[in-house]
């Protein structure tokens, strides 16, 4: 697999504090398995799809508390001009960049208005091994209190091209990448709970997104939104169980015209 450009989203993994639960979860919505978890690297245990890596779940490391939450991490050839990138652009960057042996190397960070994200640099593991498909990343989107800070941060860390999507009904941009949409931009309305923070909300592909949201309702979790119906096919924003938040998409089942894309 070859390496991919800049800022295209590469990898998702979560922090549980009940591991075991977080795999039976995403076992039961999303089909996955486990392999065996890494004591060397905290237990970091890797899901797959059809024996294809997809994401990674992982216990805090003792003493820390954070809450449950997904992360998306996006390549770059080179973390620590992302990490001088990210400050100058008035990010934080939570994580300095590591090496994580000869898998590659990391950094985790914040825009301006909080959203949290992480850069991968790849080493040995250049990310998802399965995409678009059924139980795999298909997309993801920025979540925001701060759109203009998200419009104004993020390409000018990685090499976006910033475009709006034509909707009166949602304040929504999209980030390209040499002409294809890698990540969108939505502003959060009142529809979104009060007190969940600024977030990047990993899509995964499902056969079936109401039977998905049905499986997560029935499991503990929760409904942000939907499930709606779409262009680009019908999906759902969820809470699991643990609190962390992500989305599923039926690719298969679109509705409507898609939506008019003009510069900024």
């Amino acid at each position: 697999m070859a390496v991919q450009p800049e800022g295209t989203p590469c990898w998702a993994d979560a922090m549980f504090a009940d591991v075991e639960s977080a795999k039976a979860f995403y076992g039961d919505v999303l089909g996955w398995t486990f392999g065996e978890s890494s004591s060397e690297y905290g237990n970091y245990t890797q899901a797959y799809s059809d024996g294809r890596a997809v994401a990674a779940v992982v216990p805090p490391m003792p003493g820390q508390e954070s809450p449950s939450a997904w992360c998306l991490y996006l390549a770059s050839p080179d973390v620590a001009a992302a990490a001088r990138r990210i400050r100058e652009a008035g990010g934080e960057v939570v994580m300095e960049p590591m090496r994580v042996g000869e898998f590659g190397s990391m950094l985790l960070a914040r825009d301006p208005g909080g959203v949290p994200f992480g850069v991968w640099q790849a080493g040995t593991h250049e990310g998802f091994e399965k995409r678009g498909e059924r139980g795999a990343y298909c997309w993801a989107e920025v979540y925001t209190r701060d759109p203009a800070a998200s419009d104004a941060f993020f390409p000018a860390v990685f090499p976006y091209r910033v475009r709006r999507m034509d909707d009166g009904a949602i304040d929504f941009n999209v980030f390209e990448l040499a002409d294809e949409p890698v990540l969108g931009r939505m502003a959060m309305t009142p529809d979104f709970p009060p007190g969940l923070p600024p977030y990047i909300g990993v899509y995964f592909a499902v056969e079936d997104c109401d039977a998905a949201v049905a499986r997560t309702t029935e499991r503990g979790g929760s409904v942000v939104f939907g499930p709606l119906d779409s262009p680009f096919g019908r999906f759902a924003a969820l809470i699991d169980p643990q609190g962390a938040a992500f989305a599923v998409l039926d690719l298969a089942r679109t509705t409507g015209e898609m939506p008019r894309i003009s510069d900024v």
